[in-house]
């Protein structure tokens, strides 16, 4: 049997409304606007950092060693040149002897992903792959895209054994369809308008797959729970499932006006909120949309209760947020707009490749040391034993931080270090079963913190060294969601 196994989501805590953008750009195209608030990642996220995440919501509880491939699908890969799964499994911990492969160059990339996860389970190649999808797109000032996309990630692991939601099929259209493009040499997306993208893509696109998908299963309207897929128009949306023959609450929620349109990670992040509500013998279909579809049928098991790793999920994801009322913030932290940072933010960081490589456990997985005379954790990994009663040498084995929480022992709020989203923010997090090490904070305003208050580790990009093409990544801390 081959299905879903456990799922995550990934949703970054800060918020605009549209209205914000709207009332700084809008008078250049009064049609842009749109109603709600979308997602927006911090400035120290991306779509690797975010898919990390989603990734560890997912695994949350399960063992890691299972895993036999990473599949990242996204349109904004940060590398062109660089496997980017390969990050994301390093950041995790995973085995080396792996597949990893990164799926790109349309928004159903995320459908294409786990649809080729399902294939190699079920011939056999692998027991296990977890799919991640992720999008965080730079979008032109003034454009719709402004106010229309988001930013999110969901990560679904796939497998053969006790699985939640058994794959009963699939159906792919595939169309050369240029409604929205990039070529290599450009840093926005193009795209033509809007009537013809609407009419001829999503309104044909996606019931071909769906009605396809339908035919191949011997599957009723009236079989089916939910059907998630992206519409980046409501009213057609909403047209779209009618036409298929589907009630109003068999339709899941667009999203749109509480995350915007996310791209390749869209449809598995709608997939996600499908299942969260799902009940045994439940038939979910999701669909995507980009340079054609792809339709994916699953069936909820008895077991259906029981897969459900993440602890955040799209739900909690979406509560938990903090809006952001500055539209030249919001534009800073992709940078679309160039700032002062002084000389000391102009100073870059040289990431060091031979170093990171040897260390890259600690540096990408969190990973430190637990001395196993006396069961001290530390992190970075130690030879000697910091325990003064201990002291033991070289008897050390590893231990991940990275999923561990802790507490807010204290603190600092530095304006003086320069940070797109001042003040920089760090402090001494005492890990739970022991452990202490200074990280930055994020997620987090000033007098928002208090001592003793529960934090749990993130995902996040370092630094970015624009002159040497490279992308450091670490951990931070932030505040646990509740």
């Amino acid at each position: 049997m081959t299905g879903i196994k456990s799922y995550g989501a990934y949703i970054p805590w800060y918020r605009i409304e549209r209205g914000v953008i709207y009332s700084a750009m809008g008078w250049l195209n009064p049609a842009t606007y749109m109603s709600g608030e979308k997602a927006v990642a911090n400035y120290d996220e991306d779509s690797i950092s975010m898919a990390v995440n989603a990734g560890m919501d997912c695994l949350r509880g399960i063992d890691r060693n299972i895993v036999d491939g990473v599949y990242f699908a996204s349109v904004t890969l940060p590398y062109k040149e660089r496997l980017n799964a390969g990050i994301i499994a390093t950041a995790l911990d995973l085995r080396s002897d792996i597949k990893t492969a990164d799926f790109a160059s349309s928004t159903k990339a995320g459908t294409t992903a786990l649809l080729a996860a399902c294939d190699s389970i079920k011939a056999g190649s692998a027991k296990n792959i977890l799919v991640c999808a992720s999008d965080c797109p730079i979008t032109k000032p003034g454009s719709a895209q402004e106010e229309a996309y988001g930013d999110a990630a969901a990560a679904i692991l796939v497998g053969e054994n006790d699985v939640g939601f058994e794959f009963q099929g699939a159906h792919s259209v595939s169309y050369d369809f240029s409604d929205r493009w990039m070529a290599d040499f450009d840093r926005f997306e193009r795209v033509w308008e809007d009537r013809w993208i609407r009419d001829e893509g999503y309104n044909k696109f996606i019931p071909e797959a769906i009605s396809g998908l339908a035919k191949r299963c011997n599957l009723n309207p009236k079989d089916v729970a939910k059907v998630a897929f992206p519409c980046l128009y409501v009213r057609d949306h909403a047209a779209i499932g009618k036409g298929l023959g589907l009630e109003p609450n068999q339709i899941q929620d667009h999203l749109l006006n509480s995350l915007g349109n996310c791209g390749a990670a869209y449809p598995l992040v709608l997939l996600v909120a499908a299942l969260e509500d799902a009940n045994p013998k439940d038939n979910i279909v999701v669909a995507s949309y980009g340079s054609g579809s792809d339709a994916l049928l699953f069936k909820a098991t008895e077991k259906t209760g029981d897969i459900k790793g993440g602890s955040n999920g799209v739900k909690k994801c979406l509560a938990w947020k903090s809006n952001l009322t500055s539209y030249e913030k919001f534009v800073t932290f992709r940078s679309v707009i160039p700032v002062e940072k002084g000389i000391r933010g102009e100073m870059s960081p040289w990431e060091m490749k031979s170093i990171v490589w040897r260390n890259r456990r600690g540096y990408l997985a969190l990973v430190g040391s637990r001395c196993k005379k006396c069961g001290t954790p530390q992190f970075p990994a130690q030879r000697v034993c910091v325990n003064p009663s201990c002291k033991a040498i070289d008897q050390m084995e590893d231990y991940g931080f990275s999923d561990k929480k802790g507490q807010l022992f204290t603190y600092t709020e530095d304006r003086l270090a320069f940070s797109l989203n001042p003040p920089a923010i760090y402090a001494m997090i005492d890990f739970e079963g022991g452990g202490r090490n200074m990280f930055d904070l994020t997620d987090c305003e000033s007098g928002g913190l208090k001592v003793g208050m529960p934090m749990e580790m993130s995902f996040r990009r370092k630094f970015a060294d624009v002159s040497r093409s490279t992308y450091n990544y670490f951990w931070k801390a932030v505040p646990v969601r509740e």
